[in-house]
């Protein structure tokens, strides 16, 4: 076997841990160390590692080759390009950051310093998902014409109240789209390709003591001519699962979570029928009511594909350029919603 991948961990939130026990499932991996805020000691007993007093401090091991970043949201651009100045590859987790001129930042710093910046959006390893994809690389569909996004899940308002960064602009970057939507926009980006045009409006209807949105409806275009509706939510009780439709004039697929739902083209092929018959998807979970109701599977696909790209030195499945769309997007729905205009996406 080749040389284990060694990785660290900034941040010891709740996320960290699906991070901490992917690597652990995957031969070609090891956590060494993690540094963090609060909660450190704690988190590198429980999961084996070095606790590094500083970001400096464990940038500056030698036995590092990747960093995580999985602090809150609007704390990822600093230490992710403090790590790849040093020299570290970077995964990212979502949303990569929460405005396209830190995104930026960043994938200047990866291509500086000639390493690879990933970002975790492990819905998009699903077997569902990358059968939604096939089809439209092969033009399944025909010509693109509806293409939409629906997350309308919940959140208590304990779960805002119990960090101080949920639910502000400033680290939690935005509300139900930003944070919870944001798996189910680069689906559809991924899909469909990214709008060029929204129109929206959000609001917060069923929390307090926060600042952001946790209901927001955008009208979409896309550069084919295709429209499209985003839909999110922290404030649908109980919560159900993301869905993700993409219809063309040929054909039409519902996806919920990686289950495929609806499958329908005027050129049916072998496999179709199966397809329709459902288990096709894979165990990554959702989290329609529970932040936490996740399995590392999706993790463990993404992180062992990092893998990979380091030791073939190549990109990985989801490069940052590509986590940027998903962000781009939901900005240009914050930017309409302000203005009551519609805004490009850039």
């Amino acid at each position: 076997m080749s040389t284990p991948i060694r990785f660290a961990l900034v941040g010891t939130g709740n996320i960290s841990g699906i991070h901490a026990a992917a690597i652990k499932q995957i031969p070609g991996a090891r956590l060494v160390a993690a540094c963090s805020l609060a909660g450190l000691q704690e988190f590198c007993d429980k999961h084996g590692c070095a606790a590094e007093p500083s970001l400096e401090s464990l940038l500056a091991r030698g036995d590092v080759d990747a960093v995580c970043i999985t602090t809150p949201s609007g704390s990822h651009g600093e230490p992710a390009i403090a790590a790849l100045n040093a020299g570290k590859h970077v995964l990212c987790e979502k949303p990569i950051e929460i405005t396209v001129e830190r995104i930026d930042a960043m994938l200047a710093a990866a291509e500086a310093g000639g390493c690879i910046l990933a970002a975790v959006f492990q819905s998009r390893f699903g077997e569902g998902a990358r059968r939604v994809k096939r089809a439209v690389e092969a033009g399944r569909f025909g010509r693109l014409t509806l293409c939409s996004a629906y997350v309308k899940w919940w959140r208590t308002q304990e779960y805002y109240d119990s960090a101080g960064w949920r639910g502000t602009w400033e680290m939690d970057g935005g509300g139900a789209l930003m944070n919870q939507g944001v798996h189910a926009i680069d689906l559809l980006t991924w899909f469909a390709g990214v709008p060029v045009e929204v129109k929206a409006n959000i609001a917060t209807l069923s929390h307090e003591r926060i600042a952001v949105e946790d209901t927001a409806v955008a009208a979409l275009r896309f550069e084919n001519g295709a429209l499209g509706v985003i839909e999110g939510a922290t404030s649908t009780y109980p919560g159900w699962n993301k869905r993700v439709e993409i219809s063309g004039d040929k054909g039409s697929v519902i996806l919920e979570d990686d289950d495929i739902k609806f499958w329908q083209f005027t050129d049916e092929r072998p496999g179709d029928a199966e397809i329709r018959g459902g288990g096709a998807g894979a165990n990554i979970g959702g989290g329609a009511a529970n932040p936490l109701a996740i399995s590392t599977e999706g993790h463990r696909r993404q992180i062992e594909d990092l893998c990979n790209a380091i030791r073939e030195k190549r990109q990985p499945a989801i490069a940052g350029r590509d986590a940027r769309n998903a962000v781009a997007t939901i900005c240009a729905i914050y930017e309409s919603a302000k203005t009551g205009r519609p805004a490009m996406v850039r």
